[in-house]
């Protein structure tokens, strides 16, 4: 039986010590510029000291108009590189796996904090977002692989890109909302090029030993499931996809795709051809028996979210199977011992149960 405590080597970088992955998290707790604050460089460096294989930071924007919340982490200018650089070199230090989540808000970026009108795939006049031109199409695409150089620049092993949770990528690959008729729009095809172009730039300028990762939603978002298990399987077959994250909410929930009646979210992906590309699950990993039935199931890695919010040290705690995250809800002084923020605390507080009052 697969251990999580095996490790897990990828075509490119270097290998994981154990199955656990720190999830990307909000936080809230970078400074209004975007760059690395104390309070977050505490955060994420607490959760590469409690033992993740793999420490990923929270989303971060790759162009200003691209923000989706305040006191999100930058990687859109050079202003931002001694902050990255000096978070790299401290998880890396503590024999954990970096990684930049590469993020692009679209249509959820609140035109009051970026200051002018969201952008996306096609116009939402609900979300007061406008369909970004050609020529904004394609440098976004760059804006994307250059903050992939800036990251690998500041010494991260590799880097993730958003394409889940209704945020741009997730968006162009939407087939209600991207309504285009250039070559970004129309067939799957199409909807998919932003990705595998990014994809295509980044292992064109970056070295041999830097990863890239997906992150995508099966469903909800406009996401039908059998789009994302063909984009699933293309990224495989390009052979320079390292991981695919999929964020399935619950690990262990039936599809609601009907053609998919029946079906575990987690059996539709493990069960996928995948060769080299290394497969990631998210959603309701509270335990050690938690974790270890998604890897029984077949996933390479487990993400662990809230309970990496409760327990920084979850890993190393699971070697005792009968471990659990903390009880819900948490007081504030305690999850300020975890390496929280009061701005993270409030953050947190918006998740219901969460934080004791």
């Amino acid at each position: 039986m697969a251990s999580l405590f095996d490790s897990v080597s990828f075509a490119h970088g270097p290998a994981m010590k154990n199955r656990f992955m720190l999830a990307p998290l909000t936080n809230q707790q970078s400074n209004p510029d975007g760059t690395l604050s104390e309070e977050e460089f505490t955060w994420l460096v607490k959760r590469a000291e409690g033992g993740f294989g793999l420490t990923m930071t929270c989303a971060s924007h790759v162009q200003a108009i691209g923000q989706g919340f305040a006191g999100q982490l930058g990687c859109f200018g050079d202003e931002h590189l001694a902050g990255l650089t000096r978070l790299a070199t401290a998880i890396n230090k503590n024999d954990s796996v970096s990684y930049v989540q590469l993020h692009h808000a679209g249509r959820r970026s609140p035109a009051d904090l970026i200051g002018t009108t969201p952008v996306s795939s096609g116009d939402d006049e609900k979300a007061g977002a406008r369909a970004m031109t050609t020529a904004e199409v394609e440098a976004m695409v760059e804006a994307f692989i250059e903050a992939a150089v800036r990251s690998e620049k500041a010494g991260y092993n590799g880097v993730e890109l958003h394409g889940a949770h209704d945020y741009v990528l997730c968006q162009f690959l939407n087939a209600e909302l991207n309504v285009r008729t250039d070559q970004y729009g129309g067939t799957l095809e199409n909807r998919s090029r932003v990705i595998f172009d990014i994809i295509d730039g980044i292992r064109a300028r970056c070295g041999e030993d830097f990863a890239v990762a997906v992150r995508l939603s099966p469903e909800r978002f406009g996401m039908k499931t059998q789009e994302i298990v063909e984009v699933f399987g293309r990224l495989v077959d390009t052979g320079k996809v390292d991981m695919i994250d999929m964020s399935l909410w619950d690990c262990f929930k039936e599809a609601a795709d009907e053609d998919f009646s029946g079906q575990r979210l987690i059996d539709i992906f493990a069960n996928l051809e995948r060769g080299n590309t290394r497969l990631a699950v998210a959603g309701k990993l509270y335990s050690t028996a938690d974790a270890q039935r998604a890897v029984d199931a077949g996933a390479d890695m487990v993400a662990i979210g809230r309970a990496a919010v409760t327990n920084h040290d979850f890993p190393t705690q699971s070697h005792d199977p009968s471990f659990a995250m903390r009880t819900l809800p948490v007081a504030r002084e305690v999850l300020r011992a975890e390496g929280l923020s009061d701005a993270f605390i409030g953050y947190m507080g918006n998740w219901p149960g969460f934080v004791a009052d």
